[in-house]
């Protein structure tokens, strides 16, 4: 077993305890402690991400339980890339709260690194159950990151948040009973296994299971008609939050993946592909929605907050398809928007912070402070978003268009992309004319003073997307190999084998 399996769970959770224990320590010294923590992360991710590359699976059982019993970790190509796309995000979010966004809050830098915690849990676990336990720890912390800061403006939104995700935690719960009731197991290479053998009286118990548990993967990932949620949740949060929170809908996203590929596979028998005749259709929904709502709306935050579920719905149509292509041309996009997004939230709180009253608000002000500065950092984030040349969206739209068959799929998926796209370009550019040209005479006075560290996280993050397009060739070949390494479940179900410490190969 490689314990390096478990340095992502254990260096987020040993620095979140140790901030429990600071919360009265000088401010310098936490922030310094907590960057610290994050770095170590990103340093660790990077490293289980080589080696990945191998395409061998890796398999740490905790107490030394052979597979299915016990708590299983397993790493492969997927779950390193969530690690690195994850630990890099969160890097920047942590530099730029320093700025000040951490302040009024002596628990921030420990809810931070609890949920980064329960993220890492979330992409190593080989179980459904631990699943669910990853869930609610990130959920938990993400809780109080969301209402950090506090108001009224901040507390109903959150207070949507807990109720539909302690909804759909209940929902979890049922589904993974019912199916656990059936096979016996949650592992989830031994339910790969079991599932195809399921005998038909019990077949709709499982499949019921199936059901509901995508749709709590749904929820996660803020699917029609369960994404309403979010705009507001993530348009109130605080600028740091907001950012990482980009990656909260991936970790549905992840879990229709790993779930949906591995036990509801091609290779399930009566229920291959579970649910995937009714994803690929909502997807183009919810792309359309997104759309819809960044037309819509009146402020920064909020067109970010529908960008996410725009790029849901381009992330899901064509997972939903099921080609090695289109998961590969879907991976390569979520590093792109995941970093896009990120960086156009903390962007949009620098904007908000030189234009006084105005705030974020897409309506006419005076000259803001530093507005070529912000003005090429918001376009640069909103030609990746919009999936415009020559950055990292564009690249990414493009291998998802090329992914797909000609037939019905192609049409539709073209249709609604390239027409979402066009019109997501419009919502960008009115947004832009109106808060960077079209100002009235008169003097503003800054809320907030732009500091070097939040405008070089802010600036670095959003400079993601030109070094994805500068490494595309070898990030694209990840991601196919990554493709790859998901369809071929046979694989994976070596795990149930993998020697124990002091067994012999």
């Amino acid at each position: 077993m490689n314990h390096w399996l478990t340095a992502p769970i254990l260096i987020p959770l040993l620095g979140g305890i140790l901030q429990t224990f600071m919360g009265y320590a000088p401010i310098p010294l936490r922030r310094t402690l907590a960057v610290a923590t994050t770095v170590l992360l990103v340093a660790a991710s990077f490293i289980l991400l080589s080696l990945a590359t191998d395409d061998a699976y890796r398999v740490y059982a905790f107490g030394n339980w052979q597979p299915p019993f016990g708590i299983v970790l397993v790493l492969d190509r997927l779950a390193a890339l969530m690690l690195v796309m994850t630990s890099v995000l969160a890097l920047f979010c942590h530099i730029y709260s320093l700025g000040g966004a951490d302040q009024g809050n002596r628990q921030f830098h420990t809810l931070f690194l609890f949920q980064l915690m329960g993220l890492n849990i979330a992409f190593l676990t080989g179980d459904l159950f631990n699943l669910f336990v990853a869930f609610e720890v990130l959920l938990i912390a993400s809780y109080g990151l969301l209402m950090h800061g506090g108001g009224t403006v901040r507390t109903v939104p959150g207070l949507h948040y807990v109720v539909l995700n302690l909804a759909g935690s209940a929902i979890f719960l049922i589904s993974v009973g019912m199916i656990y009731s059936v096979t016996g197991t949650l592992n989830m290479a031994d339910l790969a296994v079991k599932v195809p053998q399921v005998a038909d009286e019990n077949l709709n118990i499982v499949q019921a299971g199936g059901m509901m548990l995508l749709v709590v993967f749904a929820l996660k990932a803020a699917i029609l008609p369960l994404c309403f949620w979010l705009p507001k949740a993530y348009g109130n949060a605080t600028a740091p939050v907001a950012a990482l929170f980009a990656v909260m809908t991936k970790v549905g996203i992840y879990a229709i993946i790993r779930v949906y590929l591995l036990v509801f596979g091609d290779n399930a028998g009566p229920l291959a592909n579970l649910g995937m005749d009714w994803l690929f259709p909502l997807a183009l929904i919810t792309l359309a929605m997104g759309v819809i709502g960044a037309l819509g709306a009146n402020n920064l935050r909020s067109l970010i907050a529908w960008q996410v579920i725009i790029s849901v719905g381009t992330l899901l149509a064509p997972i939903a398809l099921g080609s090695q292509a289109g998961i590969s041309a879907a991976l390569f996009y979520m590093l792109s928007t995941t970093w896009t997004v990120g960086g156009l939230f903390l962007v949009a709180n620098l904007i908000a912070g030189q234009r006084g009253g105005a705030a974020d608000y897409i309506i006419t002000a005076p000259k803001m402070h530093h507005r070529r500065l912000l003005g090429v950092l918001f376009m640069l984030g909103a030609v990746a978003a919009a999936g415009l040349p020559p950055l990292s969206g564009f690249l990414g739209k493009v291998l998802i268009l090329k992914s797909v068959d000609s037939g019905v799929p192609m049409a539709w998926l073209w249709g609604v992309l390239l027409v979402g796209s066009f019109l997501t370009i419009l919502a960008y550019s009115r947004a832009g004319s109106i808060v960077f040209w079209r100002t009235i005479d008169g003097h503003v006075d800054a809320r907030e003073s732009l500091s070097g560290t939040t405008a070089v996280a802010a600036a670095l993050l959003t400079a993601l997307s030109v070094v994805i397009v500068a490494l595309a060739n070898p990030i694209n070949a990840y991601t196919e190999a990554t493709a790859a390494q998901l369809l071929d479940t046979s694989a994976y179900l070596e795990i149930l084998k993998a020697p124990m410490a002091g067994e012999e190969n």
